[in-house]
């Protein structure tokens, strides 16, 4: 019996230049409306927030034109940023990865948007996809 560490996709993360033109855009095609909007100071991002059945959609927009989402869109375009698991244990989780070889991006977990302690790992271990850690913050 394997303890289940990956628990689920917790949601979806897309760069987006404007939240003012996605949020629309995104309320029309899931049809739902947008339920939380947050800025994360720290990552210099302004966060919109969908839930669609048991999934969730995040939109990504920098609030500062050399803001990582900023530079992402420079270089990549609009689109599918990472792809976030939820964890029970992030620390406990972030000791497995390193240990199993991933580079973390960050060394402790960090506080994030939807309240929720996060980590990142290196798209360079995953093909080519940012991957997010995530635990709920009690």
């Amino acid at each position: 019996f394997k303890l289940l560490v990956m628990q689920k996709i917790e949601h979806i993360g897309i760069a987006v230049k404007s939240l003012a033109q996605a949020i629309p855009v995104y309320e029309k095609l899931l049809d739902t409306p947008c339920y939380k909007t947050e800025t994360v100071d720290s990552e210099k991002v302004n966060t919109a927030f969908f839930l669609t059945g048991e999934n969730k959609i995040e939109l990504l927009e920098s609030s500062d034109p050399e803001g990582v989402i900023a530079r992402y869109i420079d270089k990549k375009g609009e689109g599918l940023h990472h792809v976030a698991f939820a964890v029970a244990d992030i620390h406990a989780e972030m000791s497995r990865l390193k240990a199993e070889g991933f580079l973390l991006l960050n060394e402790a977990p960090k506080k994030g948007a939807d309240n929720k302690l996060v980590c990142f790992v290196h798209p360079k271990n995953t093909h080519g996809v940012l991957v997010e850690i995530c635990q709920e913050i009690s």
